[in-house]
Formats: structure tokens, sequence, C-alpha cells
């Protein structure tokens, strides 16, 4: 199974963390985990070497500094951001599909089901976290015609052999600047604005939950409620975005015990 990451020095012990709930629950045999940086030392790179799973190979795959010149950044938004955009140009040719995580991610049940997913001619398979309302808005915010939602880019199978034929950098960066100003999340707007209608929706509650659309789901008296015995069983990815993350405090929500639950397991093979 591909996977494909894109990190700076600060996520090196996250990216562990996923890793290791990948081997643990993810369902394959092996993984190539393909990881984009332009800052990684070689003891950064040594280090991952060192403690990824056995199952998981590394290869780190560095990115052109002058790649993504000029796109607009921020310091809770940074450069890498863009990597995951740029994937089919960096990964080798003979891939035809890989697998992208956020390193704030946990897997707590196997991914071989959506990793063997068709993508019925799509670029992307991915979730949204955003109701049609707010929807409306982001097409507003980011000049967007059609009718698509709200894409988030945490978790992306990404359709490699499509991509490379009609992946366009400098129209990425053209929207980039045009619409600097009103990026707010910038790599998500801009996958959104010029592919949302070429990806494939998954169910959010399985690929892509996190705690607050886990209390989204439940708020609605039209769903049937969800525990986290129903996570549990039925969740693949759990994911820790924003602000909101189980390795700081204060934490709120439920869904924190399996980042715990993960680095226990992890902690327990490494003595």
């Amino acid at each position: 199974m591909n996977l494909l990451f894109s990190i700076d020095e600060k996520c090196v012990s996250l990216l562990l963390d996923c890793l290791h709930s990948i081997a643990d629950r993810g369902g394959a045999e092996r993984y190539d985990a393909y990881i984009l940086h332009s800052n990684l030392t070689e003891a950064d790179m040594e280090h991952i070497a060192a403690y990824a799973p056995h199952s998981v190979a590394c290869c780190f795959v560095p990115v052109p500094a002058d790649l993504f010149n000029g796109f607009p950044t921020s310091k809770r938004y940074p450069l890498q951001i863009y990597y995951r955009l740029a994937a089919p140009l960096l990964l080798p040719e003979e891939l035809d599909r890989v697998l992208y995580l956020d390193v704030d991610t946990v897997v707590i049940n196997s991914l071989v089901p959506l990793y063997e997913s068709d993508f019925e001619g799509n670029l992307f398979m991915a979730c949204t976290h955003t109701q049609e309302l707010l929807s409306k808005a982001n097409r507003v915010r980011l000049g967007i015609e059609k009718d698509v939602p709200y894409i988030n880019t945490g978790v992306m199978m990404m359709n490699l052999r499509l991509l490379r034929k009609e992946l366009d950098i400098g129209a990425i960066q053209a929207y980039a600047l045009t619409y600097e100003q009103v990026l707010i999340l910038p790599d998500q707007d801009i996958l959104t604005a010029l592919y949302g209608d070429r990806v494939k929706l998954l169910d959010t509650m399985i690929y892509n939950l996190s705690d607050r659309t886990l209390a989204q789901h439940n708020a609605d008296l039209r769903n049937p409620k969800r525990d986290l015995d129903w996570v549990r069983e039925n969740t693949v990815v759990i994911h820790y975005f924003g602000r909101n993350k189980p390795w700081k405090e204060p934490y709120l929500g439920v869904l924190d015990v399996f980042y715990r639950e993960a680095r226990a397991r992890w902690d327990g093979e490494a003595l």
C-alpha cells in the first residue's frame, strides 16, 4: 500500500505515531510511505527510519525549494501544506495511486477497502466536513461557479495516473495569488476550487472522523446516535484536525481515547 505524508521537522513524532497506528490496524502486510519534505535533517530521517514499524518502508522525497515560491503561507499553514498538491509530479512514475494522510490522524480499522476503491474517473477520493450552507458561502468566497462540496484534504486517495495528465501547477499558483486575500485553509481552498468537481465523496463518519463531526452528527435528531462502540467497530480514520489535539491540554471530546490507545500499544512494543 502506498502512503503519502508531507511534513516538516516539527512533525516527526506525530508521523511515527500515525505510522504505528497504520501498521497495527491498517490491514496490509507492507506499506511504502513516501514522505515529502524540504527541511528534514539527516538525523531526522535516520530517526524516522529507525523507529518506523517493520512493515513500513520510508522513502524521503525532497521538494524543490522553488516549486511553491510566492505561494501564500502563515505561521499556522506553512509551505508544506501545498506539497501534497504536487505529489503526482514528485512520486515515482510507476505509482498509480496513493493514500495521503495528515499526521494528526490515527487509523483504527483496515484501510484496504478504501485503498482498493474505484475512483470512478475522479482525481481524488475525500470527505467534506462542511454542511451545505457553509459550502455555499465557501463557493462565493472562492469564486467557484460549480456546485461542489468543500473538501477536507487530511485524508485523500489520489489518482496519480490521471493527475499526471491533468494537474497544472501553474494554474494552482495563479489561483493562489489571485485569491490570496480570501484564502483561509489554502490547500483545501485551492483543491476545492480547482478540482472539487473531480472528487469522489467518502463517508466522513468512516474515513475522516473528528470530535466536531461526531458531535454534529449526534446533535441532529434525524441521525442514529453513534457512540464510541460504533466508532470502534466502523470508523477507519480518526482525524484530530484544528487546534483540538489529544497530545495537548485541554482536550475537548471523546475521540482522544483512540490516540491514547494507539500510543500505548506503540510504547508497549518499544519496551
